[in-house]
């Protein structure tokens, strides 16, 4: 019996590594296209589209790493067009990014997570508990809802097991929310 628990735990270990390889591969991926300016040029090269520009740093708005860049260019965009265009197309984007990261975070990190917090009993009893599934799913809200990077909040929505049916429109509403937001300071700092 021992040798299941020792294999499920070797492989549980295997995933962790692999689920913190591909973290450290997109905060390099990250830094470089920061350090670059290759990030900066694409923004700043699609936001004279206003769709598509806003799209595309709709994506980038999700991310810890490319935020800053992307705020600033929805925020020059949104004072050439309309905050509400800007914001709604911002937030298709946002979603797009959101359910990149919310599927690996969702499938992979926080069940990892949770396998590693499951060997505590009393871990485990308040884990299973109605409120703090609610209670995560609120932070996590509140967290995509603000222009905080996404990711702490995508992460405690997998904790809570949120379905992608409320998911999606969630992510939509509360992204372009935050972009109209950004777009209105814009314009009122114009």
């Amino acid at each position: 019996m021992e040798s299941g628990s020792s294999g499920a735990r070797g492989n549980m270990k295997h995933s962790i590594a692999h689920d913190i390889g591909i973290i450290a591969l997109s905060i390099m991926v990250a830094a470089l296209l920061a350090s670059t300016g290759a990030l900066q040029t694409l923004l700043t090269s699609t936001k004279e589209v206003e769709f598509l520009g806003s799209f595309i740093a709709g994506i980038f708005f999700t991310s810890i790493f490319t935020t800053a860049p992307a705020m600033v260019v929805l925020g020059q965009i949104a004072q050439a067009n309309s905050p509400l265009l800007v914001a709604l197309f911002g937030g298709l984007g946002a979603l797009l990014g959101d359910l990149i990261i919310f599927r690996f975070i969702k499938d992979r990190l926080s069940e990892d997570i949770l396998a590693l917090l499951h060997e505590r009993r009393r871990i485990r009893a308040i884990l299973h508990r109605r409120a703090f599934r609610y209670l995560t799913m609120f932070l996590g809200a509140a967290i995509i809802a603000s222009p905080l990077p996404d990711e702490l909040g995508l992460a405690l929505l997998g904790f809570s097991k949120i379905r992608m049916s409320l998911f999606v429109p969630f992510s939509f509403f509360a992204n372009a929310a935050g972009i109209y937001i950004i777009g209105l300071v814009a314009r009122a700092l114009l």
